[in-house]
């Protein structure tokens, strides 16, 4: 029973310490020091509602857009509940199927020429917002051409939102769709 007491008021402090002091105070200062981080990186229109965030892709399918690379979370594309790769095999017939479908889907849309793998290969979460620079110049004709746009103009935009590697050597350069598609409409108006 002597010990019982001690035990319990030490649960307590080390409760208070690591599950209430110590968030409290990394949240305090990732407020303080990264507001628009430790917020998700949301990114809202012009009326102030939320419209999506940098770090979570979403789905487009318009001519007019930057598509993303697909997700692994289908059919809830773009689902952070669901987020995860799908496991399949290269060589497994479904996974074969799969990119023969979007293969398909991306010729249909006038499309021809080799595909970049990240039009249709899914990231491991599912839910990367970025593609390559590679895949972004690849839909450049298609974008300029539903927009009523020079693909000189299309490029700019896209090229004003590359991404290089941080700090220089980790990554690789990439494109964020959802910063892309809300450049192009606001070019657009």
């Amino acid at each position: 029973m002597k010990a019982i007491k001690p035990a319990v008021l030490m649960l307590l402090l080390y409760t208070l310490i690591c599950g209430g002091l110590y968030p409290a105070a990394v949240t305090g200062l990732a407020q303080l020091l990264f507001p628009q981080q430790a917020n998700g990186s949301l990114i809202s229109d012009p009326a102030g509602r939320v419209i999506g965030s940098t770090l979570i892709g979403q789905p487009f399918s318009d001519p007019q857009y930057l598509w993303p690379r697909p997700s692994a979370t289908a059919p809830f594309v773009n689902n952070p509940m669901a987020s995860g790769g799908s496991n399949l095999s290269p060589a497994a017939a479904v996974y074969q199927k799969t990119i023969d479908e979007r293969l398909g889907r991306l010729h249909a849309a006038t499309m021809a020429g080799p595909i970049a793998a990240d039009l249709v290969q899914a990231s491991g979460s599912g839910l990367d917002p970025h593609i390559s620079p590679l895949a972004a110049a690849f839909q450049i004709r298609r974008i300029a051409r539903a927009r009523h746009m020079s693909e000189e103009k299309v490029s700019a935009i896209i090229a004003a939102h590359r991404q290089d590697r941080q700090f220089g050597l980790l990554g690789a350069p990439c494109v964020n769709v959802l910063a892309v598609n809300l450049a192009l409409d606001a070019a657009s108006q």
